[in-house]
């Protein structure tokens, strides 16, 4: 059953429309099948800024 939301799966790698797999392997939700595909960049990229501010 699809939400309209995408889903990324960090266990597979892929992008999911709805709530496919357990809350466990699941980041999201995001607008757009790009968005989910990016998650794990996008929070790389934010725990980098967020060390960085602890390192301050």
């Amino acid at each position: 059953m699809s939400d309209g939301q995408w889903y990324y799966d960090v266990a597979t790698g892929e992008a999911t429309q709805g709530k496919v797999t357990g809350w466990e392997n699941r980041m999201g939700p995001y607008a757009t099948r790009g968005e989910a595909l990016a998650a794990l960049e996008k929070a790389k990229a934010r725990n980098e800024a967020w060390d960085a501010q602890d390192d301050d």
